[in-house]
């Protein structure tokens, strides 16, 4: 009888054990899921990227920030994309406008998030004349932005601090839903003096890019791709015409969205066509997400991170 207690009592032992492993491993393997950290996959080199790692699309290869800033510090132009609502990407723009200022104290930061308009303003701001909640009013930045001013506010205020030359590179806000029911060739004189006087739709990579998410998020209300990708065009080439304008001899940075630097036939190409002088492309990529090696000279892996909501 106590023998058939005992192998009982080990029975029970080993069954307890078999349960305690198999939750074990079913916790390890939750565990693993839910902790592993997310990568960005470039999907034409099958390789992924952990976040933090700044990648020379050129060689494919991981580089130091270091090896980043002594590349840029040889050309005229630095473009720096975001996805606007993503606090990472604008903490790298900031790392990269503090690093360069080291050396090029006498940079340009040239911002898609103001219109030309407002210049007088941004000049007054880069020489300390207006604290934030004036800014805010004359720049009507919510009627015109809406985003988050907090996701700027650390460049700004650095702008702001080393009396650093801001300069708006936007067509008026108004001007392009304009152009996307009637097109360019209906505009108001008015409007019309605030672009270039020629745009190029003629770039037909553009033009796919464009067509690609035009399909995917268009409204019922925009129903003319010829007319929508009219005002995209007119977005880049009014901002590569003042980056053109607005150079000086030293180093200007750019501050766009990344549509607008993707594969260079936004802002970057166009402006080059005016001025010739070098410049490099700086992507953001969030973690988790896939991109392709000819988006940009750079792409930097930042971490996922809550957005920003519009306000």
């Amino acid at each position: 009888m106590k023998q058939v207690q005992h192998q009982n009592k080990i029975g029970l032992i080993k069954k307890r054990l078999c349960i305690t492993c198999v939750c074990a491993i079913l916790m390890s393997l939750m565990w693993g899921c839910t902790v592993a950290p997310k990568r960005l996959f470039i999907k034409d080199l099958s390789t992924f990227f952990d976040a933090g790692i700044i990648i020379s699309t050129k060689t494919g290869e991981a580089i130091s920030f270091d090896d980043l800033l002594a590349d840029l510090s040889g050309v005229r132009v630095i473009y720096i994309g975001e996805q606007h609502f993503d606090p990472a990407h604008h903490r790298i723009q900031l790392d990269i406008i503090k690093a360069v200022y080291q050396t090029h104290p006498n940079i340009v930061v040239g911002m898609e998030m103001f219109d030309q308009t407002y210049q007088h303003i941004l000049e007054l701001w880069s020489a300390g004349e207006l604290d934030q909640k004036t800014f805010l009013k004359k720049v009507h930045w919510y009627a015109n932005w809406k985003y988050n001013f907090e996701l700027y506010k650390d460049i700004l205020e650095f702008i702001k601090k080393e009396k650093i030359r801001l300069v708006g590179l936007n067509v008026p806000f108004h001007i392009p839903p304009k152009i996307t029911v009637g097109g360019v060739e209906n505009l108001l004189d008015d409007d019309r003096k605030h672009i270039p006087p020629s745009i190029d739709t003629s770039n037909d990579a553009h033009r796919a890019y464009v067509e690609e998410i035009f399909n995917q998020h268009h409204g019922t209300r925009i129903d003319n791709f010829d007319f929508f990708y009219e005002a995209q065009c007119v977005w880049e080439d009014t901002m590569a015409a003042s980056v053109a304008l607005n150079m000086k001899d030293d180093l200007m940075i750019v501050i766009a969205g990344s549509g607008h630097i993707i594969r260079k036939f936004g802002i970057p190409d166009r402006a080059f066509r005016q001025t010739g002088a070098d410049f490099r492309t700086i992507y953001p990529a969030t973690a988790g997400d896939e991109a392709e090696s000819d988006y940009a000279d750079y792409i930097w892996v930042t971490s996922r991170e809550k957005p920003h909501p519009k306000k």
